[in-house]
């Protein structure tokens, strides 16, 4: 509703907020409905399966977490907009680059596009970070459902190895045989339980965080453009801040240091001195050569541009002057 009112206040994540509410609650009714045989699965391996559980509830904690986490962020980022007076007594975490290199400016400040860009890219860096535990406890969940299913094949194999080993076919009493194999098929299908539960917790566990990983990414997406809308308004674009026109851009300054640099070193007569400035004049021109080779570059696409052009303007010319001749006949 703000962004109604103004169309660069950044918004909040509350409803991204709510769909994982309303997903984690359709899934504890599932759940609830299902107890009897989830209980069942779970304890043929308590272990296993409730490590997979507890790995589950920290995956869904920190992903509240993230999408919490941006509700102080967008409320600094809004009352820095309006110059708010009680900005001073709320610091920023996510934005903690962001608030050191503007300070306390506001109102009508202006940042250069090398700032707004630095800005930006400290924030996803950030952003990206955060993503990144998420995404291994999703993996995580699938490899220990994967664990359990071998774990469980392995006990049902080894089981009925032992069970056929134990088979007394000697004796001839058919009725013994078939108790004796009964008894020894509980092992390999308590193995085969074991094998399906921790699928089953593992896959489960994974498509909850999944989605609700999802939905904490497109909160945090979000945030992001909306943020760097806002700082596309006040980013000072100088047509004039070129290396042609501008002499103190940040090639020159950097050349004009190392030649500094080199006129001192020889002074001083230190040796590594100066080939440190050597190499720094060298960095310096081969930049500014660079530099000079994208802007002739940029004048010839240019040029070729307006070529084209012209000859369009040409035809269409043409084309209108011999519409007039045959309009005349």
């Amino acid at each position: 509703m703000a962004r109604e009112f103004d169309p660069y206040s950044l918004s909040s994540p509350r409803a991204y907020l709510t769909f994982m509410i309303i997903f984690l609650v359709i899934v504890a009714f599932i759940a609830f409905i299902l107890f009897p045989q989830i209980s069942t699965a779970f304890v043929s391996n308590p272990g296993l399966n409730g490590l997979i559980v507890m790995v589950g509830i920290f995956g869904v904690l920190l992903l509240f977490g993230r999408v919490i986490r941006l509700f102080p962020e967008i409320t600094w980022v809004n009352s820095f907009r309006i110059g708010d007076p009680a900005l001073d007594t709320r610091s920023p975490v996510l934005l903690a680059p962001m608030a050191a290199l503007l300070g306390n400016k506001g109102g009508d400040m202006a940042l250069t596009p090398t700032t707004a860009r630095s800005i930006l890219d400290s924030i996803g860096m950030r952003l990206e970070e955060s993503r990144e535990i998420s995404r291994y406890l999703t993996g995580l969940l699938v490899f220990l459902g994967l664990l359990g299913t071998f774990w469980g094949l392995l006990q049902t194999v080894s089981s009925v190895g032992a069970t056929i080993q134990s088979l007394d076919v000697g004796s001839g009493d058919a009725n013994v045989i078939f108790e004796d194999l009964k008894a020894g098929l509980e092992a390999p299908l308590s193995g085969m339980g074991t094998a399906f539960s921790s699928s089953l917790f593992g896959l489960t566990g994974s498509l909850v965080l999944g989605f609700l990983d999802l939905q904490a990414g497109q909160a945090q997406n979000r945030f992001y453009n909306e943020l760097e809308d806002w700082l596309s308004t006040v980013t000072d674009i100088d047509p004039e801040d070129s290396l042609f026109s501008a002499p103190d851009s940040p090639g020159v300054e950097h050349i004009q240091a190392s030649i500094s640099a080199l006129q001192k070193s020889v002074e001083e007569g230190g040796g590594r001195n100066a080939n440190q400035a050597m190499a720094n004049l060298a960095e310096g021109i081969q930049g500014l050569v660079k530099h000079v080779r994208s802007e002739q570059q940029m004048m010839r696409d240019w040029a070729e541009a307006q070529g084209e052009q012209q000859k369009r303007i040409e035809g269409l010319l043409s084309s209108i002057s011999a519409a007039f001749d045959r309009a005349k006949e």
